[in-house]
């Protein structure tokens, strides 16, 4: 179970800064959120997944990390799967949402001791 968890926060961590770079910089994301009547969110919401892909990197040395940056990144999914239901957006659109929700929250619980 420790490697499976370790290959969830690298692989949410890798994701997370994908996704956190595209959101600051891509004219697609600007689009995006413009659609999702949230473009005030955008830098935010891409300075809160770079943090948190940090927070998921540095938390292999120091656990509290790993689970305020899995904890924050879940909640974070758990907005933007509402976001997408709220919009009516077709329910294949939550899917990256929700897998990482459910990743992250997977990280989350092997962190705390509840699982693993």
């Amino acid at each position: 179970m420790a490697l499976l968890a370790l290959l969830a926060q690298l692989l949410s961590a890798a994701a997370f800064a994908w996704y956190g770079v595209h959101c600051l910089r891509s004219q697609r994301m600007v689009k995006e959120f413009d659609r999702y009547g949230a473009a005030r969110f955008r830098t935010l919401t891409g300075a809160v997944q770079l943090a948190g892909s940090v927070g998921l990197f540095a938390g292999l040395h120091f656990r509290p990390l790993t689970v305020l940056a899995s904890a924050g990144l879940a909640t974070l999914m758990l907005c933007g799967t509402v976001v997408r239901v709220v919009i009516r957006d077709p329910w294949y659109a939550a899917i990256p949402a929700l897998s990482l929700l459910v990743l992250n929250s997977f990280i989350l619980l092997t962190a705390l001791g509840v699982i693993g």
